[in-house]
């Protein structure tokens, strides 16, 4: 344990170490780094977050992080509206917008369905999908969730939720390894992983 020679530095460390993936010897070397900037630059970094946990948004149409009630994807002219691609969080959306290979539109599930985490799925944006298949608009909806069991039972689910409307149902091509996560898997094979999207009946049996 560290005895730190103040206890307003120990608090900052204590409050990094808070952060995904940051020991304390991580959280003390980005304190003592912020130490040795300007006051100016301090104060820029700390009100560059307390303004992100304030005014950002989450897009009312798919649930993704925006600075707008409609965020910039959902919004754009270009986009394809009859097809929806739907992900566990934000981070694989901007994986897929990284590979330039799809014109879609998303929707941010906001987790995938673990009992063991008492997450069920009440607790996902699902309702709202089926609200917005239920507009007409949609014709394909993709599900591109992790390959891990938890992913391909919040696939299942959904895939049951829209089972009543006449649209097609896909599932990424298996070039992410089965228990991948999107965030992890290479532009070259997510990409390809999009286009060769099969149907997600025909998954289903392959599995």
């Amino acid at each position: 344990m560290e005895s730190f020679p103040s206890k307003l530095l120990e608090n900052a460390v204590e409050e990094f170490a808070k952060l995904p993936g940051i020991g304390r010897k991580t959280a003390l070397r980005l304190v003592l780094h912020l130490l040795k900037q300007e006051t100016q630059e301090v104060n820029q970094f700390g009100n560059t977050l307390i303004t992100l946990k304030n005014e950002v948004k989450h897009c009312k149409v798919c649930r993704n992080i925006s600075d707008t009630d409609t965020c910039t994807i959902c919004s754009a002219p270009s986009r394809d509206k009859s097809k929806v691609c739907v992900v566990e969080n934000i981070k694989d959306v901007m994986s897929i917008e990284s590979t330039q290979q799809y014109n879609g539109l998303y929707h941010v599930l906001g987790g995938i369905i673990s009992p063991m985490d008492g997450i069920g799925p009440a607790d996902l944006e699902i309702a709202s999908l089926v609200s917005r298949v239920e507009e007409g608009t949609v014709k394909e909806v993709i599900l591109a969730l992790s390959t891990t069991m938890e992913g391909d039972t919040t696939n299942f689910y959904i895939f049951k939720k829209l089972a009543a409307f006449d649209i097609k149902v896909t599932t990424l091509a298996r070039g992410v390894s089965i228990g991948g996560e999107l965030e992890y898997t290479d532009e070259v094979t997510l990409g390809r992983s999009i286009i060769n999207r099969t149907n997600f009946e025909d998954s289903i049996k392959q599995i």
